[in-house]
Formats: C-alpha cells, sequence, structure tokens
C-alpha cells in the first residue's frame, strides 16, 4: 500500500545521486587576528558561477510552478522587502541598481562577537566584487535565550567575568515578539558596560553604538530590530551598502507560502528524506544525541511533524507545527490550542492553500493570525536554493548545513549549491596587558600535573644526592635499589599486596630528595592556575562586537579584506 495524506504518494522527481557525506574539520581560529574563509575570496566568482549553471539546470515542479520561476518571484519579493524595511532607517539611494546576483548571509538579530560580525563585511565585500546585491537575513524567529551579555571587568592582573542585562529577563519568546520590556534599563546599558570595561578596554564602541541603538528603540519596540538596525547603521558608516531584512518578512511572501504548502503537500515523502539525511549526518560524525544536529521530524499517529514553527501574537511560544490528511484538504494544528484547514492534496495545484497562507500572513501584521515560520534547515535550504547565488555560512551552520545537502538531493533530486564559510577569532585589546613571552595554555597545567605525579611514583628519576635530608636512617642509593628489588619481582597472587605496600613506602621515603622540585613545581601550579584564571575572562573570543574599539576591528578588516577601487 502506497497512499499517503489518503491521496496516492507523489512521485519522487529524477534524483541523482545523493552527495557522499564527508566529516569536515571545520574549527574556530585559534590565534588572536586570524580568520577562517573558505574559499578563498579569489575562488568565490567560480563558485558564483557554478552555483548559476546549477540554478539553470534545475527543473523541479513547486505544486504547479517551476522552481526556477519560483525564484525568480522570489527574489524579487525578497529585495521588494529589504529595501522597505533597510530605507526605513538608513539611506540606501546608492543601491539604484539591484539587477545582479543575490549574496546572503544571516543570523539572530543580538550582539554577536566580531568572529560572526566579519561574515557581513565579508558578504559586502564579495557581493561589490561582483556586483552583486547583498542582504542579509536577520533570523528572527529564534528564541532570545538570554538578556544578559557577559563582560569582563576589573584590571589587567585582576580580571573577572560579569554579566549584565540589557533588558528586564521574561519568558522566552522570538525575536520576533521580543519587545523592550525596561527601557530604563535598556537605556542605561550602554553607560554601565563603558564603566565596567573602562580599566581593560580604551574606547569600546559601545560608547558610538549604543545612542544609535537608544534612537532606533524610539522608533521600534523590537529588541532585536533596533540592535540590528544600529548596527547596520554603523557598518553602513564604514561603507557596507549590505541590505538587511528579517526573516519573518521572507516568511510572509507568496513565493514562500507556495513552497509551504509544496513541503506540507509532500509531507510524508520529505519527512523520510529529512529524517534519514540526519541520521546519515548522526552516523558520520559519530554523534549519539537524537537532538542533534536536529530532532528528527516526528510521526503520531495521523500526525506527521513538519519543520516549521507555529504561534499566534497572542501566545507567542514556539511549537512545532503539524499535519494530517482530511480528504481534499490538509489540517494544520500545533496539537493545542491552533488548528486550521489548507484546501491541499499532494498532487494538486497550491494555488487555493498559498492564497489561504497569505490570508494568514495578512492578518499577522494586524496582530491577530497565525504565524508559519521555517526552522533552521529549511531557513538556509530556502535562502541557497532559491533565494541567492551564494549563502556565507558560519561555522555551526557550515557543519550543519551538510544535512541540508543531503536534502536538497534526496527530496528536489537537485545538485546543492555551494556556500563560503567565514568566521574569525578577535581577542580584547587590553590596556596595559602585562606582555608574556607566550600565552598559557591548559596544555602547561596538564604538563605540571603530570611531572607532580612522576614525582609520586617515580622519584628514582628525579632524586637530587646534594638535598641529604636529615633523620633518614637510609642511604638514597638504598632506598633506589630496594625499590628497583620490588620492582623487578614478578607479582604473584601471594606477594601481590606485600609488593605494592612496600613499592608505595619506599617512593615516600624518597620524597625528601624531590622536595625542592615539588616545591618549584607546585609554586609554577598556582602561578600556571592564575594565568589561565586571566586568560579565560581576557582571551575568550565570544564578547559582543561592540566591547571593541572601532580601531581595532577596523584596522583588523583592512588587513583581511582588501580595499575595492
Amino acid at each position: 500500500m502506497d497512499c499517503v495524506f489518503g491521496l496516492q504518494r507523489a512521485t519522487l522527481p529524477m534524483t541523482i545521486r545523493p552527495r557522499q557525506l564527508e566529516y569536515r574539520r571545520l574549527r574556530a581560529p585559534r590565534g588572536d587576528r586570524t580568520a577562517l574563509i573558505e574559499p578563498s575570496l579569489d575562488a568565490v566568482s567560480a563558485m558564483v558561477d557554478a552555483n548559476v549553471r546549477l540554478a539553470a539546470e534545475r527543473d523541479y515542479d513547486v505544486q504547479g510552478v517551476s522552481l526556477r520561476e519560483l525564484s525568480r518571484q522570489a527574489r524579487d519579493e525578497l529585495l521588494a522587502e529589504a529595501v522597505r524595511w533597510t530605507s526605513a532607517y538608513r539611506d540606501i539611494s546608492a543601491l539604484s541598481d539591484r539587477s545582479g546576483p543575490i549574496f546572503l548571509a544571516g543570523h539572530q538579530p543580538q550582539l554577536f562577537h566580531p568572529g560572526v560580525w566579519l561574515k557581513n563585511f565579508v558578504l559586502d565585500h564579495v557581493a561589490c566584487r561582483q556586483g552583486a546585491v547583498a542582504v542579509n537575513l536577520l533570523i528572527d524567529s529564534d528564541t532570545v535565550k538570554s538578556t544578559l551579555v557577559r563582560l569582563p571587568t576589573g584590571t589587567p592582573a585582576e580580571p573577572r567575568a560579569v554579566s549584565i542585562g540589557l533588558d528586564r529577563s521574561e519568558p522566552r519568546v522570538p525575536y520576533e515578539e521580543r519587545r523592550i520590556v525596561d527601557r530604563e534599563q535598556f537605556a542605561r546599558f550602554g553607560r554601565h558596560v563603558a564603566e565596567q570595561v573602562a580599566g581593560l578596554v580604551p574606547d569600546p564602541l559601545i560608547n558610538t553604538y549604543w545612542p544609535m541603538v537608544r534612537h532606533r528603540a524610539e522608533q521600534t519596540e523590537n529588541l532585536g530590530s533596533c540592535l540590528a538596525q544600529a548596527r547596520d547603521q554603523l557598518e553602513a558608516r564604514w561603507g557596507s551598502q549590505t541590505l538587511q531584512v528579517p526573516q519573518s518578512r521572507i516568511c510572509r511572501t507568496a513565493s514562500f507560502c507556495r513552497f509551504v504548502a509544496h513541503l506540507l503537500a509532500q509531507l510524508p515523502r520529505f519527512s523520510d528524506a529529512y529524517n534519514r539525511s540526519v541520521r546519515e549526518y548522526r552516523r558520520v560524525h559519530r554523534i549519539r544525541s537524537t537532538a542533534h544536529p536536529v530532532p528528527d521530524l516526528v510521526v503520531l499517529g495521523e500526525w506527521f511533524e513538519a519543520p516549521f514553527w507555529v504561534w499566534t501574537s497572542e501566545d507567542p511560544h514556539r511549537r512545532a507545527l503539524f499535519v494530517r490528511s482530511a480528504g481534499d484538504r490538509l489540517v494544520l494544528s500545533d496539537r493545542r490550542n491552533i488548528q486550521f484547514d489548507l484546501p491541499l492534496t499532494a498532487d494538486g495545484d497550491a494555488t487555493r492553500a498559498v492564497e489561504r497562507l497569505m490570508e494568514l500572513a495578512a492578518d499577522e501584521t494586524n496582530h491577530r493570525g497565525v504565524k508559519i515560520r521555517s526552522r533552521a534547515l529549511i531557513t538556509t535550504l530556502w535562502a541557497r536554493l532559491v533565494l541567492g547565488d551564494l549563502f556565507i555560512h558560519g561555522i555551526g551552520g557550515a557543519k550543519y548545513d551538510q544535512v541540508t545537502d543531503l536534502l536538497i538531493g534526496r527530496f528536489f533530486g537537485l545538485v546543492p549549491p555551494d556556500f563560503m564559510v567565514v568566521s574569525a577569532t578577535l581577542h580584547l585589546p587590553i590596556a596595559r596587558r602585562p606582555i608574556a613571552r607566550r600565552r598559557t595554555t591548559p596544555a602547561d597545567a596538564r604538563a605540571i600535573r603530570q611531572q607532580l605525579r612522576r614525582l609520586t611514583y617515580h622519584p628514582e628519576c628525579f632524586a637530587d644526592p646534594s638535598q641529604s635530608p636529615l633523620g633518614t636512617d637510609a642511604s638514597l642509593s638504598e632506598l633506589i635499589e630496594a625499590k628497583r628489588h620490588w620492582i623487578r619481582t614478578p607479582q604473584t597472587a601471594e606477594n601481590a599486596r606485600t609488593r605494592y605496600g612496600r613499592i608505595r613506602q619506599l617512593n615516600e621515603a624518597l620524597q625528601p630528595w624531590v622536595a625542592t622540585q615539588r616545591e618549584e613545581l607546585l609554586r609554577r601550579q598556582e602561578e600556571t592556575a592564575r594565568a589561565l584564571r586571566v586568560e579565560d575572562v581576557l582571551g575568550r573570543r565570544e564578547y559582543g562586537f561592540c566591547l571593541y574599539p572601532e580601531k581595532t576591528f577596523r584596522n583588523f578588516l583592512d588587513a583581511l579584506l582588501p580595499k575595492i577601487s
């Protein structure tokens, strides 16, 4: 029996052999002022050309519309939404020509670290070189996990890490729904941060950035929007021409609604391809947790879990969307309070279903409707396969999007487009930081612990005859020879306890001859522990970009990205 949702299963399109999944060793750069950019900037043009050729060859039906036609429509809608949103807070008149390729990147609208921020500048840089339009997607369907911002304080010799809230803590909701709750706390956040880092960081960017954030907060009550808009204004001051748009706006477009309808109509087949791709990723990467990289899509009786979130403005807590068949329609629900129908079948035209989804999207702008948002893998699948010619990932996204590559091959029968990977490590330029010959690492602490262990269990190898401890009845040579005797003695069931006890006693008796070395190692161990505590605070790469001086970050960019005439 081959029936799904009460209808015959839609035929899988002619498929390619899925791309071979290989373990990719992607690691954040470890050294200060180092970056990971794959492929190199000089190889981007060839990658884009290959992606464009793949797009031109795609022959896939999306419930009555070809994927190529859907892509043209989606790109027009993307640019219209990005222009509308960006022009509301900065001048984009220099971007009059928007006919070229489209390059994309994306992240949550938060105070991310410089390694993430670098993606925005690489995006702008490669778009300028290739005559493309750069668009940054604000992933506002993700939840605000915390409003606390971690930062260093104290002195270079005795730093410590503290957390400061930029707003009052609230139950987790998507960025799209998160409003500024305590405006007084939000307003003084910048000054508070500057005071805390004053003894460590000269002229942090927060002094320039936060007044811009506060100004945007006068125009929008959304927490993520004012953070992202002020950051984008700052980038524009430095010459960036990248457009921005929230993911939520893209999810309300007609093209995306058709894509949603297609995946829901084909959900059993999609679910199978999705789960097989996720499980292959776990197998290749030797991951035991069923929560990583993402959980499987589950089937609960007649309900199939879809790769989308759903919520309402009245109850803005995202939940999984489930779908079941009901004759010539699909029933969509969160299996709690939300439930509505779509006129849609597996092999039918999706026009009426798209109209219904668009109605819901129109209602949500008035805070009445149901909101359907793509989950992580579908967000980047849509961006890479439909919206743009190049997508720039960070390290985490690049790892997980190997699943998307498999999914594009298994479900759509298409060769997935390639993407860039960009990340960096930039340490805070700590004022008056003591200059060390080299950085202290956990390996130094391990080496000292190992040496202390050797002094305990093999003191005869390090004993110093010149120490001549007082009050010992036996000479050093007698103790060493006695231990060697017991080591040479084969262990048996009868002598095991005696042998172990004698060796232990002799190790203790030899300790006076290594006491000076142990004292020195313990001193070094204490110094190393102190240095590691300092390094743990001052050497973190995850501090928000606004803690860095503008000069530090711009010098880093100038050295990394060649000027474009």
